[in-house]
């Protein structure tokens, strides 16, 4: 469920619908670390588990979000990206994943087809969308250009320590708040391409 930062917060009942299972609110500030380089390793673990679970079936597996950034402090959960043929077909990879230990926590028809995933035993977000979806091309643009622009590296992580410290009823909505330095970021990326 994605939402813009200048509308009211997704509510409980909206993201109960496209959680698996029960959603327990937040209610906290976020916790932020400083970056590990450590994750890269954690990632890699991770994204070799998921391909020898799906072979084939994996066309893509990237390691997205803050903790894939040298430098940015993040929330310490490994974000990542897995293209399917068919995020929608959920015979075609979902009971491979969860006899693998992954478990199904989010389905997002409107939002791309997206499904989240946690893992069996690192604190991981497997995001996966189907081959073509303008949201991988994003993430991975945003993770580029953060990668090789320290001053919006810098402003990205200013501005989520700023909205870490606020009390959020769910961690969505701490990642909602971020979606307006997000667009001004990648503004500056799209002009300079």
């Amino acid at each position: 469920m994605r939402n813009d930062s200048n509308s009211m917060p997704v509510s409980d009942e909206d993201l109960q619908k496209i959680t698996v299972g029960e959603r327990k609110p937040h209610n906290a500030p976020i916790t932020l670390v400083e970056y590990d380089p450590h994750w890269p390793e954690l990632f890699e673990r991770e994204a070799d588990r998921v391909r020898s679970i799906l072979g084939g079936k994996a066309l893509q597996v990237e390691h997205v979000g803050s903790t894939s950034v040298p430098g940015l402090r993040a929330k310490p959960i490994i974000d990542m990206l897995l293209v399917v043929a068919d995020s929608a077909d959920e015979l075609s990879y979902v009971p491979a994943l969860e006899a693998g230990g992954y478990m199904l926590r989010v389905r997002e028809p409107e939002w791309f087809e997206h499904r989240l995933f946690k893992g069996p035993d690192t604190d991981i977000n497997l995001h996966v969308f189907s081959a073509g979806t303008p949201e991988i091309d994003r993430m991975l643009r945003f993770r580029d250009w953060l990668r090789a622009n320290d001053t919006d590296r810098d402003k990205y992580a200013c501005a989520k320590r700023s909205l870490a410290q606020r009390v959020w009823r769910h961690v969505q909505h701490y990642a909602d708040a971020k979606t307006s330095i997000i667009q001004e970021i990648m503004n500056r990326a799209s002009e300079s391409e």
